[in-house]
């Protein structure tokens, strides 16, 4: 009995094997890259790679004494006061 039951089982797997075999075949469009004849033909497709992000960690104190202490030009500072002054009312 089991050995009928593992013959309906093969013959079941290889009809639908069979049956698959006769359909069309999928045709897939490939790529194509078109770039400068000057240009060297190199091109680096990694996209496993992860971006390297910069550190956006605080600033150091130094940074902040630096820029409180730099020299302000006169029409920029005038302008950040009339904008501060027009935000404020």
């Amino acid at each position: 009995m089991r050995h009928a039951q593992f013959f309906l089982a093969v013959a079941a797997v290889l009809i639908l094997a069979g049956s698959s075999h006769a359909q069309e075949p999928i045709e897939l469009e490939g790529t194509s890259i078109i770039g400068n004849r000057e240009l060297p033909k190199v091109l680096y497709v990694v996209p496993w790679k992860e971006s390297e992000l910069p550190d956006l960690g605080e600033p150091t104190l130094e940074s902040h004494v630096e820029q409180a202490l730099s020299p302000v030009d006169r029409n920029v500072f005038r302008r950040q006061v009339h904008y501060y002054n027009s935000l404020s009312k």
